[in-house]
């Protein structure tokens, strides 16, 4: 049968491709169980007991679609960010928005600036829609403001992405710092500031909302993914200025958030304290993270997110030969995808059970190299 040939011609030059290979693809592959799934940052201590009794009391109304203009819930982040109710916009997850912002500003060709290594998701949007990406290096392992103001000044690109805390290597900027980036942009260059780990950085690290809600070519992207433990909900919102976040309304899926995950995300925002609890867990998961690498002589990085970053001291190859080594155990674990990153594997926090299930793996598998 002859190929399908009314693809425009950006779809057919690009790949066919998933950006991250999932648990599952991994199990089917390869023929493995998955033990511990500490790979892909999801939240493994789960969602609060309020959330669960919340989708359970919501899955007999799964038969109606949504508010298409997600009222309840816009409210009710409003309240809780202290912003207005049009400063808002909501999307399937952080990945469904950035895709949507790309949409928003880029045409084919233009210069889109990121940092190299950094959410590969975001790339594969950028690409999808003609966007050329110009990439710039960390620097001790953060992402470099300089290197990214400089490099939009350079190209005149009209769009670029940071994240604080970062993925993949858990570092992150202070508020101050990241003010003075956003405030030094040229006003025709949008920022996408993801802080989809940012319920789990330390004090001082996230700027205020009022610091940069007046600024009309920010955008700031969250999710309850992440510290509120709803990975398979898919719920995110961005927050900006009225005009910006009203731009989301021009093209979103009005239809495309499920009655069950705004019934979570409603009765997550009501918990906070059970939001604290997790950080907490959070946080002791990493240092137990950090303590299994040092006993086994590997370096851990210092992480504002749910997971650590364990330099592991070699090349990329040895890096992936643990990933690889310590999946043959049934411990599902990531690595960043460049050198200079890929020296280092990545772990998520998750319950007890998980770490053990690690710290008996990882001196098998270094042992075995």
């Amino acid at each position: 049968m002859p190929a399908f040939l009314r693809f425009t011609p950006l779809i057919s030059a690009l790949p066919a491709t998933v950006p991250f290979v999932g648990p599952e693809a991994i199990e089917r592959n390869r023929g493995l169980m998955v033990k511990a799934r500490i790979g892909a940052n999801e939240n493994g201590f789960g969602p609060a007991p309020s959330v669960i009794e919340a989708i359970s009391a919501s899955a007999a109304s799964t038969w109606k679609y949504a508010d298409p203009e997600n009222f309840e819930l816009k409210q009710a982040l409003a309240t809780h960010l202290g912003c207005q109710v049009n400063n808002i916009a909501v999307g399937e997850g952080i990945d469904s928005l950035l895709g949507l912002i790309v949409r928003m500003v880029i045409e084919p060709g233009m210069p889109v600036v990121t940092s190299f290594g950094a959410y590969p998701t975001f790339n594969f949007h950028v690409a999808g829609h003609g966007g050329r990406l110009v990439t710039v290096p960390y620097v001790d392992d953060r992402e470099s403001l300089d290197g990214l103001l400089e490099a939009v000044r350079r190209e005149n690109a009209p769009l670029v992405y940071f994240a604080n805390p970062d993925n993949p290597m858990g570092s992150w900027w202070d508020a101050d710092s990241i003010v003075a980036f956003a405030k030094a942009l040229p006003e025709t260059c949008l920022m996408i500031l993801d802080e989809a780990y940012c319920e789990t950085g330390p004090a001082g690290a996230t700027p205020d909302i009022a610091a940069l809600i007046d600024r009309p070519n920010i955008i700031r992207t969250r999710t309850f993914s992440k510290a509120y433990g709803m990975a398979g909900s898919r719920v995110g919102y961005a927050i900006s200025t009225p005009g910006t976040a009203e731009a989301f309304d021009k093209i979103r899926n009005h239809f495309g958030m499920n009655r069950i995950g705004v019934a979570s995300a409603l009765a997550a925002l009501k918990d906070q304290a059970y939001l604290s609890q997790v950080i907490g867990w959070i946080k002791a998961s990493r240092d137990r993270i950090s303590a299994i690498a040092e006993t086994n002589g590997l370096k851990p990085l210092a992480s504002a997110t749910n997971f650590v970053a364990i330099d592991c001291g070699r090349d990329g190859a040895y890096a992936r030969s643990i990933v690889d080594g310590l999946m043959e155990h049934g411990v599902f674990i990531r690595m960043p995808g460049v050198a200079q990153l890929n020296r280092c594997i990545r772990v998520s926090t998750g319950p007890e059970s998980d770490m053990a299930l690690f710290e008996e793996a990882l001196p098998k598998v270094l042992k075995s190299l």
